[in-house]
């Protein structure tokens, strides 16, 4: 549903984003990652038609961006980081409003207006102004104004950001609702959150597309696995049984009560000896409490690759 090709947005001298591409199909949840100012909003405000490219090709639900934006805008709901609503309209008022300009029939605004209200759970202030309301209820209100007219796509900019952690953990079972029915691009600073609602990823980096598949995968090749091992034998023993493994780097050894200990070996990239290590254990019949292998978490992966970056270069937001 959406397909980007050599993607580059310049701003005078300033090279913002860099040959992107990359394709979503429909159904499915991608988390868009990048430190602040690595071109991920330049990205979204280009997807959304406020940006025209420097470079490059966009579709969105098989429309081009330049060809056909009203057509791109209409397949999209799109929810920004700043949320632009009008705090002198009640909330109700506002998405009949916002129903009106996105084309939504006079005798279905009514139910689309309710429907994306219950959805976004803020019925019960829908008599309320807008500038009236909390910054977690305005979050709301704006998600609602992007599903009023009922698009297959939905662009969160920052879904998140600004609130408690109630509300984010409202907004996150939310987003996981609505990723049942729509295609949707996900960009967050919160690591965690994104892990927990997405299954792939995109990292950019100043300006670059570092990264881009399904978060197993690309914990599973990443640097920073490691042996994790719980035996009843001394640490260095233990050590000196597993020598030869496709490890790389230091161990780490933890002697813990019963006789047990604990090592942790860094491992080559692509390296799984888990069977040749229980194989090794079982010939010495020693006890084994944890045989693991242990992935960094995406916190750790999405350090690496933005410090892998290239020289750094200026960069867009």
């Amino acid at each position: 549903m959406i397909d980007v090709e050599h993607l580059s947005k310049r701003f005078g001298s300033t090279l913002a984003v860099d040959d992107v591409s990359f394709a979503i199909p429909r159904g499915e949840v991608v988390g868009f990652l990048g430190p602040n100012g690595a071109g991920k909003t330049t990205t979204i405000r280009v997807l959304t038609c406020y940006h025209p490219a420097t470079a490059g090709a966009v579709r969105v639900a098989g429309a081009d961006v330049v060809k056909d934006p009203i057509a791109v805008r209409r397949a999209i709901g799109y929810l920004p980081e700043n949320v632009p609503l009008y705090p002198d309209m009640r909330v109700e008022e506002y998405l009949r409003y916002r129903a009106e300009l996105k084309g939504v029939a006079r005798g279905l605004r009514r139910a689309f207006v309710h429907q994306a209200m219950e959805r976004c759970g803020v019925t019960e202030v829908r008599r309320k102004m807008v500038g009236h309301v909390s910054r977690g209820y305005r979050q709301r209100v704006g998600l609602a104004d992007a599903l009023v007219a009922r698009p297959p796509i939905l662009i969160l900019d920052e879904p998140t950001s600004g609130l408690d952690p109630n509300q984010r953990r409202r907004m996150k079972a939310l987003i996981k609702e609505l990723a049942r029915e729509h295609t949707i691009l996900f960009s967050s600073h919160i690591l965690a959150e994104v892990a927990d609602v997405v299954g792939r990823v995109l990292v950019i980096h100043q300006g670059k597309l570092r990264a881009d598949g399904k978060i197993a995968d690309l914990l599973a090749a990443a640097p920073g696995r490691e042996l994790r091992i719980t035996a009843r034998i001394a640490g260095q023993a233990l050590l000196e049984l597993l020598d030869g493994l496709s490890t790389q780097g230091g161990a780490r050894i933890t002697a813990e009560a019963d006789g047990f200990s604990s090592v942790a070996l860094g491992l080559a990239r692509d390296a799984d000896p888990r069977d040749e290590a229980w194989a090794r254990l079982r010939a010495r019949d020693v006890a084994v409490r944890e045989l693991a292998l242990v992935l960094p978490t995406l916190e750790q992966y999405f350090a690496h690759v933005t410090e892998l970056a290239a020289v750094p270069q200026e960069a867009g937001t």
